[in-house]
């Protein structure tokens, strides 16, 4: 496992402009040899487009499996890549909200989507003014790729947080303004966890709803992260502010208000977001169905 992960650390300190060549040949190989979960990805889009031609999806499926690619070097590179890198290849706009935050001392819930990149969001902690962040992530069979995702999520500061743990971490740390959490919140709950469901993409879709529990019972400030790819090799995102109807957080209000805004982020460029995850394999589990999205 040490070679191994040797010879992850020689590739990742290659230059990103050779590594995109890799990444062509990556795309070549998952798209036309492999044909890398093609049936899902296919089924994801038509069903999430039914008014999209299939030349469009066609389309769409073939950018997705580019950009797909470009994320597994990208990935890759965020073992090594440099905090003056990331500042100029990542441009977080909007940035106040977390001065905001920390004046009306509330911790910060980000929440991202399989959205590429994802994963270069980690430089945020070297920008913004709490001294504490904590990128989430979630166990995985192999743990090597466990220590893998935990090695580049710690960077820059950060300290990951695994996720079954991360809802008690939170109610047991001082909420004063000066802790940041990063989900990426659109997981796909383990059948015997499916108790909620709303629809997203215009499928009935099983949600994650751990950081529900956070917006009812606690005063944080909730934050939605928008990621644009630019152009290959750069990204935006943009930081929005979400905020109850009322007073504080009903139940379930942030977990359709979170949706919403990413299926507003993915209609704007559908082949930046991850079509191969098996998203709503589990919608025969749903015993909530929310239709209050629906009606806005």
């Amino acid at each position: 496992m040490k070679f191994l992960f040797k010879i992850i650390l020689a590739i990742s300190r290659l230059p990103l402009w050779l590594l995109y060549i890799f990444a062509d040949l990556i795309f070549v190989i998952t798209y036309y040899v492999l044909r890398y979960r093609r049936t899902v990805v296919k089924e994801n889009l038509r069903k999430s487009f039914p008014k999209k031609s299939s030349e469009e999806l066609k389309q769409i499926e073939k950018n997705f499996y580019r950009n797909f690619a470009d994320y597994i070097v990208e990935t890759l590179k965020s073992f090594t890549v440099s905090r003056l890198e990331l500042r100029v290849r990542v441009q977080h706009l909007n940035q106040d909200i977390f001065a905001e935050a920390k004046a009306e001392q509330k911790n910060v819930i980000l929440l991202a989507g399989h959205v590429f990149n994802w994963e270069w969001f980690t430089a945020l902690a070297t920008i913004i003014p709490q001294e504490h962040s904590f990128p989430v992530y979630r166990k995985v069979q192999s743990g090597f790729w466990e220590e893998g995702i935990k090695t580049v999520r710690n960077r820059f500061g950060n300290t990951a947080v695994e996720a079954k743990e991360v809802i008690r971490h939170i109610f047991r740390n001082k909420n004063d303004g000066n802790s940041v959490y990063m989900f990426v919140a659109d997981q796909t709950p383990h059948v015997s966890e499916v108790s909620y469901g709303l629809k997203f993409l215009n499928q009935k879709t099983p949600a994650f709803i751990g950081y529900d529990k956070l917006s009812t019972r606690m005063d944080l400030a909730f934050v939605y992260c928008e990621m644009k790819k630019v152009k290959r090799g750069f990204y935006q995102i943009n930081y929005h502010r979400i905020y109850p109807d009322s007073e504080r957080f009903s139940e379930f209000e942030v977990v359709r208000k979170f949706h919403k805004l990413l299926e507003n982020t993915v209609n704007k460029d559908p082949s930046n977001y991850l079509w191969s995850h098996r998203r709503w394999k589990y919608q025969h589990a749903v015993k909530f169905m929310d239709t209050t999205n629906e009606n806005r």
